[in-house]
C-alpha cells in the first residue's frame, strides 16, 4: 500500500505544469460532472444529448457528440493573456467492464495538446481517471505529464 501512495504522490507532484485538460466524460443529458485534477477543478454539464458545456481553469469549452464514440470540441483558453479559440476532436471506446479509454487533441494558432487516458468507474457516480497529457505551444517549451483525478457525476 505504500507503494501506491508514494506513486501517487509523485505522479500528482511531478505532473503539475502549464496549462490544464479535463479529461473526457461520458455523461447522460442533464448529467453534471464535477473533478479534480492535479491542482485545478473543473465542471462540465451535459445540455442536451448531443452537447457538454464545460469549464476548467483557463477554459470554456463545447463538445459536440457526432456519434456515440466521436466528439468535436470547440473552445477558449486563456492563453498568454489573449483569448484564444480551439478546435479539436476526441474518441472514447470502452476498454473492458468499469474501463473506459479516450483520445483527444485540440489547437489553436497558438499551441496543440494531445491528451490520452482512461476513466475507471468506481460507483455510478465516481470516477478515477488517469492521463498523459502532451501540450506543445509555438512559443515556448513542451510540456508532457501524467496526471490523476477524480469525478463525481450527479
Amino acid at each position: 500500500m505504500k507503494k501506491i501512495a508514494v506513486t501517487v504522490v509523485s505522479l500528482l507532484a511531478f505532473g503539475v505544469g502549464t496549462g490544464f485538460a479535463a479529461p473526457i466524460n461520458n455523461l447522460a443529458q442533464g448529467q453534471t460532472a464535477i473533478g479534480v485534477l492535479d491542482d485545478s477543478f473543473y465542471l462540465e454539464h451535459k445540455m442536451s444529448d448531443n452537447f457538454t458545456l464545460g469549464l476548467q481553469k483557463n477554459d470554456i469549452y463545447g463538445q459536440v457528440n457526432v456519434n456515440n464514440n466521436i466528439r468535436a470540441i470547440i473552445g477558449s483558453r486563456d492563453y498568454n493573456s489573449n483569448n484564444k479559440i480551439y478546435l479539436g476532436a476526441a474518441v472514447t471506446s470502452p476498454l473492458a467492464p468499469s474501463l473506459d479509454g479516450y483520445a483527444s487533441l485540440v489547437g489553436s494558432s497558438d499551441f496543440k495538446e494531445l491528451q490520452v487516458g482512461a476513466n475507471y468507474n468506481l460507483t455510478n457516480n465516481v470516477d478515477v481517471n488517469v492521463n498523459y497529457r502532451s501540450f506543445m505551444p509555438d512559443q515556448g517549451s513542451d510540456s508532457n505529464r501524467t496526471a490523476l483525478g477524480a469525478t463525481l457525476k450527479f
